[in-house]
Order: structure tokens, then C-alpha cells, then sequence
């Protein structure tokens, strides 16, 4: 078996046991290609991986999919069970599982699949499988780190790109649509999200692009991001067009100096809440905490949003490798909104910035 996959398969089993799971079931999903490289799509005919501490790996396959699932790099080593249209598959899934227990499902397991394994195996609990699985995905490896320096690097020149093309008079929709070609002519896969949010707009931290025209003195949130090697960039910086308006320096000054004192903060034995706790109190003291409105960072990979979060509440211990963004923002509702974002990695002292574009305040054209 591949060793990459076998290692993380064994790893997964150990922790499931660790944690009281009986065991885990996973279908297609960011989990499914981390634990085995098979990444089938998700549909109504359940593919599912059944992790036990007791035995070896088996994964149930459609028969029509078999072949992939065979061809994957696991598909020769673990046990492919096979199922036809027309038969049960919770009832087959049901004789890999123990009859009672804990068992962890995937996040990503359509709710008509869970509830035909809630049927199938009446006498078990089902918990997510995320403190499982989304502990070892956290951790990145030096492949996997490889991966997110070079989407990094992309978004990062994209940005320095994006600055030299012209904002004033254009349509928040163009000026989307060129960080989209710039991720993809600087290495990604392709762009998975482009944020223009321009003068009142940029308040709004989940801002779709319109055709709002850009104007002298709109602050400019860009939060772009996409799909390099199989992992994910994401970054946010906020320029200004022309002259900044009336009380923007002040706001930028403050989020920039929260964010660089939450990355300070990173290393290992920090809670993820501790980043959050840094970030906010500096935004509290400028007074402008109520309009501090979501968490300080997300942990990034497979997916651009996974754990761990850092949020108040979250006692997840951060250990090397561990890789999230740091992006706290502040929203003046009808004026503007600033926020600065890097993905950041855990090392053996501190942390590591795999976004290296500048968080000087800039002004574009």
C-alpha cells in the first residue's frame, strides 16, 4: 500500500480508538482523498470507508465503481466490498460494523446515508468524525506544507499584479473576474473565490462582486483565493482608491496591528482560541469591537474552511504544522470595512507566514 496512505489509515484508527469510536465511516469527501487518494463523487449510491481499531481498512464501492475505486492508491491493498442496484447497502455496511458503540461518521456523509446506517445498525451512537480525522488533516506534512507555500506564492503575486491594473471606473465584477485569470496564469487550478468589496460594500465580509463602479476614496476589501496541487490560498488585503476616506487610516492601523499581534502570538502548545483572545483585545481597546463580527482565522488545506478554528471557545492545542489564516476585520455599516488576511503555519518556535505580500496600506489607481 502506499505508504503516505497506510500511514494515515493506521493513524486514523489509532485515534478513533484513542477516542472511544468503535469506529469510522467515511464517504467521498476532502477526508476520503486525505485518508486513501480515492476522490469519487459524492452521489445517492453510498461509497463508504469503514475504519476499525480491530481490523483492516474495507470500503464499500458501488460495483459500477469498482474499477476506480480499484485503481486508486489503496484499491489494491484494502478490501473492496462490491453492492449492485437493487440490493440493501446499509445492510452490508452493517455486518463491517460492531453491533453497538461509538461510531464517527464523515462530515461530508449525506444525511439519507446516515439515516439508513441509523437504521442498519439500531444499537450504535453516531458522532462526527471531525475531532478524528480533522485532527490529523490539521497537521500538515512537508508535502502537503510544499503545496500551500506555492498556492501562497500565487495569491501573492496575484496581488501585486491585481494593484497595477486599475480600479478607478470599474466595475467590481472586472476587477473579480482579473484576480480570477491572474490565480490561474500564476500556477492554481483555478480561482475558487474572488471578494471585491468596494466603498459601503466593503462593511459586508462576504460581499458577492456587482457592478457597483469604483470611485475616489473607496476602501477596497479583495479576499481571493483557489486550488493549487490539490490545496487551497486564500488571502485578503484592502487598498484604497486615491485618498483614503475620512477615518479609514485609523482602522486600517489598528487591524493591521491586531493582526500581526495574532500571529506573534502563534506556536506550538497555543490554543486556537489564544490567536482569537490577541487579535479581538486590540480591537476591543481601538473601540471598534462590536464590529469585530467573526472568528480570527480557519484552518486551510484540502479545503479552504476546516479545522481548526480560531475562535473563543476553542481549546484545540496548536502543534508544527498546523496551518490556518489569520484575518480579524473591522465593518463600519454605509462607510467602509478592512481586513487583512495571511495563512499562517505552526513551527517548532513560533510561526510561519506562507503570505508574504506587503500589509502596508496601499492606494491604487
Amino acid at each position: 500500500m502506499n505508504a503516505r496512505y497506510a500511514d494515515r489509515l493506521a493513524r486514523a484508527a489509532r485515534e478513533a480508538a484513542a477516542q472511544g469510536f468503535a469506529a469510522v465511516v467515511v464517504a467521498p469527501s476532502p477526508d476520503l482523498a486525505y485518508l486513501t487518494g480515492y476522490d469519487p463523487m459524492p452521489l445517492e449510491r453510498p461509497t463508504l470507508l469503514v475504519l476499525r481499531p480491530d481490523r483492516e481498512p474495507t470500503m464499500l464501492v458501488p460495483e459500477l465503481e469498482r474499477p476506480l475505486a480499484a485503481g486508486s492508491p489503496v484499491g489494491g491493498e484494502i478490501e473492496l466490498v462490491g453492492w449492485t442496484d437493487g440490493v440493501d447497502p446499509y445492510g452490508i455496511v452493517a455486518r463491517l460494523l460492531p453491533a453497538r458503540g461509538r461510531l464517527a461518521v464523515g462530515d461530508r456523509l449525506w444525511s439519507a446515508h446516515l439515516i439508513g446506517l441509523q437504521a442498519a445498525v439500531p444499537d450504535a451512537a453516531f458522532a462526527p468524525a471531525s475531532p478524528v480525522i480533522g485532527r490529523l488533516r490539521a497537521r500538515k506534512d512537508e508535502d502537503e506544507l510544499a503545496a500551500l507555500r506555492r498556492a501562497g506564492r500565487g495569491a501573492d503575486e496575484t496581488f501585486r499584479q491585481i494593484r497595477g491594473m486599475g480600479f478607478l471606473g470599474r466595475r467590481e465584477e472586472e476587477v473579480a473576474a482579473d484576480l480570477a485569470d491572474l490565480l490561474v496564469r500564476n500556477g492554481h487550478t483555478r480561482a475558487d473565490f474572488t471578494i471585491v468589496a468596494s466603498g459601503p460594500n466593503s462593511a459586508s465580509p462576504h460581499h458577492e462582486p456587482t457592478g457597483r463602479t469604483m470611485l475616489p476614496r473607496d476602501a477596497v476589501v479583495l479576499d481571493f483565493g483557489g486550488e493549487l496541487g490539490g490545496y487551497y490560498s486564500d488571502t485578503t488585503r484592502t487598498v484604497v482608491v486615491g485618498e483614503a476616506p475620512a477615518g479609514f487610516e485609523e482602522v486600517y492601523r489598528v487591524v493591521q496591528e491586531a493582526q500581526e499581534a495574532a500571529f506573534r502570538a502563534v506556536g506550538p502548545g497555543v490554543e486556537a482560541q489564544a490567536i482569537d483572545r490577541v487579535a479581538r483585545a486590540i480591537i476591543d481597546d481601538a473601540g471598534y469591537g462590536a464590529r469585530f463580527i467573526h472568528r480570527t482565522g480557519h484552518g486551510i488545506g484540502l479545503e479552504v474552511h476546516e479545522p481548526p478554528y480560531m475562535v473563543e471557545g476553542n481549546d484545540w492545542v496548536l502543534e508544527p504544522g498546523t496551518t490556518f489564516s489569520i484575518e480579524p476585520g473591522v465593518y463600519l455599516e454605509g462607510r467602509f470595512g478592512v481586513r487583512i488576511e495571511d495563512i499562517v503555519t505552526v513551527t517548532a518556535d513560533g510561526g510561519e507566514r506562507l503570505n508574504r505580500s506587503t500589509r502596508e496600506l496601499q492606494v491604487v489607481d
